[in-house]
Formats: structure tokens, C-alpha cells, sequence
């Protein structure tokens, strides 16, 4: 078992998968609901506020789904080692919220907003552990590695 592999099991890539695809959900169903406008009455500046905000959410929430993705074709083998090296797999780049505005917002946005920032930085410790532990390993094991999987 690689030092990878003990990191990031397929338990907890399908842990991660599901929560990120309840919380997609979550959001989505609130975004739609006008549940927010309702609460908000005739506040502008909170309205546009809400609109930007529900991009980042969804924009976060994306690029955690699919690294997660790229991750379970990675630890499941369905991707070879340098098809998982192109950088375009990631975890992508996503805008902080604006927290003070965030802060006005009723609870349920206010939860959704703050559950895929804290989502996406779990992602990104692991990820950067993944990285950390791929760059220490050394040489000659990961061409070892590339070259057995290359049969």
C-alpha cells in the first residue's frame, strides 16, 4: 500500500462524493426555491450580494466534485499516471465569500455558503498532502511505479 493510498481510501472518497453531492443538491434546491428573496425583502445590495454568492458556491462545489471524480479513476486505477499528472486535474481555483455579507444572510444561505467553503478547504489540506507526499517519494520508486503500471 502506497503512502497515497493510506491518505485517500475509497471510503472516504465516496464519503466526500456524497457529501458534496447532498450539498449541490441543498444548494441547489435553496437557489431555486426564492426561499432567499422571500426572507430578504427589498434589500438590493443582499440581493446581488446572493447572486454572486451562489456562484461561488456552485463554482466550489463543482470543482470539489470533480476532483473527487478524478480522484476515485486515480485510486481506482482507471487513469493512468500520466493522465493523473496533467495539471488540468487539480483541484481548481474558487473565490473566498465575502464573509461580512455572507453574515446578513438568513441561516439556511448562510449554512450552504459556509458548508462548501469548509468542504472546499478540506479538499484542498488533502490535497496538498497528496502533492507533499508524491514530491517526497523518491525517483526512482515513482518511475517504478509508472513503469509497472505501463504492463
Amino acid at each position: 500500500m502506497t503512502d497515497s493510498e493510506a491518505l485517500i481510501t475509497p471510503k472516504l472518497l465516496d464519503a466526500l462524493y456524497t457529501e458534496s453531492m447532498v450539498l449541490a443538491d441543498e444548494a441547489r434546491s435553496y437557489f431555486e426555491s426564492g426561499r432567499f428573496n422571500e426572507q430578504c425583502q427589498d434589500d438590493a445590495a443582499l440581493s446581488v450580494s446572493f447572486s454572486c454568492e451562489s456562484l461561488k458556491v456552485t463554482t466550489r462545489l463543482m470543482h470539489c466534485i470533480a476532483w473527487l471524480l478524478n480522484q476515485r479513476a486515480l485510486h481506482g486505477e482507471d487513469m493512468t499516471d500520466g493522465e493523473a499528472w496533467n495539471h488540468d486535474r487539480e483541484l481548481g481555483y474558487a473565490a473566498a465569500s465575502d464573509g461580512p455579507m455572507v453574515e446578513l444572510f438568513p441561516d439556511e444561505a448562510r449554512h450552504i455558503v459556509e458548508s462548501s467553503e469548509e468542504l472546499f478547504q478540506r479538499l484542498q489540506r488533502l490535497s496538498a498532502r497528496l502533492e507533499q507526499q508524491e514530491a517526497s517519494e523518491p525517483a526512482v520508486h515513482n518511475m517504478f511505479r509508472r513503469i509497472q503500471s505501463s504492463f
